[in-house]
């Protein structure tokens, strides 16, 4: 192990649960995770002045296509926080979306740093729509908001991959909300197994009730209440239906006051810091990945070559097996990221060690881009406690898009940290074969996997991929009336034939009709 070994030396995380008004600023949140990283390194407001790397992920409202351009926020939020914490990083990103970006951003700092590229640097992220969203809808003022902002500031250095999640074609059909596309991936999971939608229910509850139960224990949680099985997918006035197969309970919330940040050193910077060695937690094995960009260019509906591929890289790069692994903390968005995550990694649904440390985004909290730092942060504390264990923790992107794992551990590595170039598996996902898409199909059709959209009043939309006769595929929009709507949730709809041709409204979406 040389000096230039990278290892992570602090963590922090915050969760605000006061009055609204009275809320942290966007920045202040990223600054309040900064400095209770630093503390945890016991490097205190020196060290975090003199970090060399800063890379935030993004803010959720920063995302293409946001109406939230009302909330005041800072127009270079990297620069802004250097500004607070004192600090004058040669090289600061912000992050474009995906929930990807927190492991993503940890992975790319840690090979800046064993390259001598970075010595110090600061991974950190913040939700704040829970506080902001109220203001504007009481009307409260942001003032106190606007007093930290930096309109001098020039546009920041962007990370990632900038590409929309979803096309035009697509979001004309809704796919462009997770609330919506998530659930196609659920129940073309259930069709390939053959469980029956009551049996597939009552399952995706038992998955998630233990997710609870971590986030009753713990302190960050926005819902630290543990929920059984039954609660979870009864549907009712206060866990509606939000998206079929998903009611309210099983969605990620994102309205929450969250901030989490990781600080990582070279083990040369680490010594001179005189940060204890109880205290370093090794990156031991990464990787990055995307399947597929668009999900009608899937290859299916109930699988991830790139969640596959990223976890064997990332364990081969680690020198360990699945079963050395004593924590995990799978991506939950909803519980399909789950199920897949679990499936393309080789875990049984019912693993005894678990399938998070946080309690998962609809529980722990969905801080938008950034969960995935909490799990990082609540990972190192898991593995300080437990010297020589290792965790692994899966993020995921857009709509089971981007993926990122990390491998961490205690444990001194055995060999150099060289982090595999991403192209070199994105090679093998972008040669795979996939159905060929068309936007205007026409005639006879089957349906591929299907979901129901609903608002509080009820369901008023069906989203229906499918396949024409030359087996191509699209999407397209159902009759909205309620004998339709109701038919669709009440057996399986997979493999059911109809026709389909343009809609209403100019033909800018199609629509399928049932047989």
């Amino acid at each position: 192990m040389d000096g230039t070994t990278p290892v992570l030396i602090g963590a922090g995380q915050f969760t605000y649960r006061g009055d609204q008004a009275n809320s942290p600023s966007p920045v202040a949140l990223l600054k309040i995770a900064a400095e209770r990283a630093a503390a945890d390194a016991g490097i205190g407001a020196a060290g975090l002045a003199a970090v060399d790397g800063l890379a935030v992920a993004g803010f959720t409202i920063d995302a293409p296509g946001s109406t939230r351009g009302a909330i005041p926020h800072s127009t270079n939020p990297p620069a802004s926080l250097a500004r607070q914490i004192g600090a004058q990083p040669g090289w600061a990103v912000y992050a474009h979306m995906g929930g990807n970006a927190s492991q993503q951003l940890v992975n790319v700092l840690a090979e800046r740093i064993a390259r001598g590229e970075t010595e110090l640097a600061l991974a950190v992220g913040a939700e704040f729509l829970g506080s902001a969203i109220k203001r504007l809808t009481k009307g409260l003022p942001f003032d106190d908001w606007r007093a930290v902002e930096d309109d001098d500031l020039p546009e920041p250095q962007r990370f990632g991959d900038p590409r929309s999640g979803v096309t035009p074609y697509e979001a004309r059909h809704g796919l462009n909300r997770p609330i919506n596309t998530y659930p196609l991936f659920e129940n073309a999971l259930r069709a390939r197994d053959h469980r029956s939608i009551a049996d597939h229910q009552a399952r995706l509850g038992r998955l998630f009730a233990p997710f609870t139960k971590v986030a009753a224990g713990n302190p960050e949680a926005w819902f630290p209440i543990e929920r059984t099985a039954e609660e979870l997918v009864t549907v009712s006035d206060r866990n509606r239906m939000v998206g079929f197969p998903y009611p309210k309970l099983l969605n990620a919330i994102m309205e929450v006051d969250q901030a989490a940040g990781v600080i990582l050193a070279s083990v040369k910077k680490a010594r001179e810091l005189g940060v204890p060695e109880d205290r370093w937690v090794y990156l031991h094995g990464c990787a990055d990945a995307a399947d597929l960009w668009f999900p009608l260019d899937r290859q299916n509906f109930y699988s991830s070559p790139a969640m596959r591929l990223t976890g064997q890289r990332a364990l081969e790069m680690a020198g360990v097996d699945l079963a050395d692994i004593d924590f995990f903390d799978l991506y939950s968005c909803f519980p399909v990221a789950v199920e897949i995550g679990a499936e393309e990694l080789g875990l049984a649904l019912d693993d005894p060690r678990g399938l998070t440390v946080t309690g998962g985004l609809p529980y722990a909290g969905g801080p938008g881009n950034n969960y995935a730092m909490h799990s990082i942060a609540t990972m190192a504390g898991k593995l300080r406690a437990k010297p020589g264990a290792y965790g692994l923790v899966t993020a995921n992107g857009w709509y089971l898009t981007k993926q990122s794992t990390g491998i961490y551990s205690t444990t001194r590595p055995a060999a150099p940290f060289e982090r595999q170039d991403p192209g070199v598996l994105q090679r093998q996902i972008d040669a795979l074969a996939h159905p060929a898409v068309t936007e205007t199909p026409q005639g006879a059709a089957r349906i591929e996997t299907y979901t129901v959209v609903h608002r509080r009043e009820g369901p008023f939309m069906g989203i229906v991929v499918g396949r024409d006769d030359a087996d191509r595929r699209f999407v397209a929009h159902t009759p909205n009336d309620a004998a339709t709507l109701a038919g669709l949730e009440q057996g399986e709809q997979v493999g059911r034939t109809g026709r389909v041709g343009p809609g209403p409204a100019g033909g800018q979406t199609n629509l399928f009709t049932p047989d």
